[in-house]
């Protein structure tokens, strides 16, 4: 089975569905802002990917953090934040046969669907 987390209006989410649609490679979307985030989902993220990297630092809602949020960041903290911020979750989250991945690249997904 496989599950592909984001947020739909994301391009990069747009990439990747694009890419599973055309292999015609079945999968399951959850998008956070219809679907929901909760600190169960991120915990699991994290114990498969490395929490620091599953932070979107690039995006907008990183950057209007304070600095002193973004100094103290824990896992813990990154944990909560993730859950009220979803879209802090660097995307898309893909769930293939119990393996974690993080992000798109198509010669990436490549490997993982080959």
């Amino acid at each position: 089975m496989t599950i592909m987390y984001g947020i739909s209006n994301c391009d990069t989410i747009k990439k990747a569905k694009k890419y599973l649609t055309d292999k015609q490679i079945e999968f399951t979307f959850h998008d956070y802002r219809k679907d929901g985030v909760d600190l169960a989902m991120v915990s699991e993220f994290a114990e498969h990917l490395d929490w620091q990297v599953l932070v979107n630092k690039r995006g907008t809602t990183y950057k209007q953090l304070s600095d002193q949020q973004k100094e103290s960041l824990s896992k813990d903290s990154a944990l909560a934040l993730l859950v009220t911020q979803p879209a802090m979750i660097k995307r898309p989250v893909l769930v293939h046969n119990n393996k974690y991945y993080l992000g798109f690249k198509s010669a990436h997904y490549d490997e993982i669907f080959a």
